[in-house]
């Protein structure tokens, strides 16, 4: 296992077909990532008091830190981090505990907390805060610390964010051809 993956309590992070893992990031514990999803450099993602799910075609870009919440008396369940298909999250986001939708595009530098919950298709502004438990509808872009509904998505908005993901697909294919081509023959 790479350095880049790691064991925790006997749990390794689970990758599908064609996942991108930078060498430069950390994924500890019990970390799912589903088909064509890609992890970019300095990201740190802990499983290790509970799981986290990231979903196919996602992509988490530099700097993010995923973590989870534990179970408690008081919350038996913790907060896991389930993230959805087609997400597109931004350098430095902070996602902890929370549940992403799909065809979700997270700014640069937000943060999501403890039980919140993003529906599908939303754009959440760069270095927007999202408290926790605060649920974000279908289908608005949201800004702001606190974060509010600032307007519904236009037509345009809602096609970007399944390209936006395929993009980085794209991308993603790119590095796993170039580490292949390097590789002694």
């Amino acid at each position: 296992m790479s350095q880049s993956l790691r064991t925790y309590k006997g749990i390794s992070p689970t990758l599908h077909n064609n996942v991108y893992i930078d060498p430069a990031c950390v994924l500890v514990g019990d970390i799912t990532l589903g088909d064509d999803s890609s992890v970019w450099p300095l990201v740190a993602a802990r499983g290790d008091v509970n799981h986290i799910s990231i979903g196919q075609r996602t992509n988490i870009q530099d700097g993010t830190v995923l973590h989870v919440t534990r179970t408690s008396a008081s919350n038996p369940s913790g907060h896991p981090l389930i993230i959805g298909d087609d997400v597109t999250i931004g350098h430095k986001a902070m996602l902890h505990g929370c549940q992403v939708g799909n065809r979700i595009l997270i700014g640069m530098g937000a943060i999501i907390l403890d039980g919140a919950i993003i529906e599908d298709d939303v754009i959440l502004g760069a270095g927007s805060l999202v408290p926790p438990g605060k649920t974000l509808e279908k289908g608005f872009l949201y800004v702001g610390s606190p974060a509010k509904k600032a307007r519904p998505l236009t037509a345009a908005e809602l096609a970007f964010l399944p390209a936006s993901a395929d993009n980085y697909v794209r991308l993603k294919n790119e590095y796993i051809e170039e580490e292949l081509a390097e590789l002694p023959t």
